[in-house]
């Protein structure tokens, strides 16, 4: 949508390494971050959601609003969010606090994440996927995407945490061309 660019583009403007793409994600890399999630996939984490692009994909592979968390630091995206999926959790903090969210019932299927991890040093990576993993049942894997020409988790962070990364897609349709990761644990 278009007002979701210029959103998108003002907010990088204004704190670029905390958003880190000048355009929301295509429908290409929405697909290929969300192909393995469907309605029996349960509760699902966003990490930095943005204007919804995988919010929106996540809808429509099946998972319910109302099993939908969503993490936004940004306060207008956040605000955009809560008004445009308004059955979804959407909790304005720090990725990295993502373990102190509280889940009453059901374990979490799966986390999708949007987040610039080659732009954070590596003990936030760190406290990022330790936190979504605390939460993730056994099976279940973390989503992320790329641009950068290898897997934005360092080895040492995902051997440190008894983790793998399989590449599970890339899309040249994406400005710019982006890359998706499998992370999971051993």
């Amino acid at each position: 949508m278009r007002g979701d660019f210029w959103m998108f583009f003002r907010s990088w403007m204004a704190a670029p390494l905390r958003v880190a793409a000048i355009a929301p994600s295509g429908n290409a890399l929405a697909g290929i971050i969300t192909q393995d999630i469907t309605q029996r996939t349960g509760r699902v984490i966003e990490l930095g959601p943005g204007t919804g692009v995988f919010t929106a994909k996540l809808l429509e592979r099946g998972v319910r609003q109302e099993d939908l968390t969503l993490v936004e630091f940004g306060e207008n995206f956040a605000r955009h969010l809560e008004t445009r999926y308004p059955q979804a959790r959407v909790l304005r903090m720090d990725a990295a606090r993502v373990g102190d969210i509280e889940f009453r019932d059901a374990p979490v299927g799966a986390v999708i994440s949007g987040l610039p991890l080659l732009s954070m040093p590596d003990q936030k990576v760190t406290a990022i996927l330790d936190g979504a993993f605390a939460h993730l049942r056994p099976g279940a894997a973390f989503y992320q995407f790329t641009y950068g020409p290898r897997c934005p988790v360092a080895w040492p962070i995902l051997d440190g945490l008894d983790l793998t990364a399989t590449h599970i897609g890339r899309t040249l349709l994406n400005v710019p061309p982006a890359a998706v990761y499998r992370i999971s644990r051993r």
